[in-house]
């Protein structure tokens, strides 16, 4: 199944979702993670304004997308933030979440090793608050 078929049945299903009620909060998160996967799949993380914090949730992909996320954070999986924290500036405020916060805590070890200042780990992805 190529990409424009699997986007077509994911759009189908939260449509489908969405029109059963009670599933909003999925649909919604589902439906944002595509436009954020598409991005990230560019490799190139959105930057907030200058001086903003960026929310990093480095669950899965597959908990990303099917478990919900905050619409304002990105995904960047735990495996992958290594390989991937150059696209993060080392002077902005970067605000970890997880599934319960162990990942998250791990992750901020992990940046702070790298020279990142401004890195708190908040817990579970549940406790963001987007502005």
């Amino acid at each position: 199944m190529n990409k424009s078929n699997k986007l077509a049945v994911l759009a189908s299903g939260l449509l489908f979702l969405a029109s059963c009620g009670g599933a909003t909060k999925v649909a919604d998160s589902a439906a944002s993670g595509l436009q954020t996967a598409a991005v990230q799949e560019q490799g190139t993380v959105p930057q907030p304004k200058a001086g903003g914090t960026i929310f990093v949730d480095v669950r899965t992909v597959e908990e990303w997308n099917n478990d919900g996320h905050a619409n304002c954070s990105i995904n960047i999986p735990l495996d992958q933030l290594e390989a991937r924290m150059g696209e993060l500036k080392k002077d902005q405020k970067v605000v970890l979440v997880c599934r319960s916060g162990k990942r998250a805590g791990t992750a901020k070890e992990l940046l702070e090793g790298a020279g990142f200042t401004q890195v708190e780990n908040s817990g579970a992805w549940q406790n963001i608050t987007c502005q």
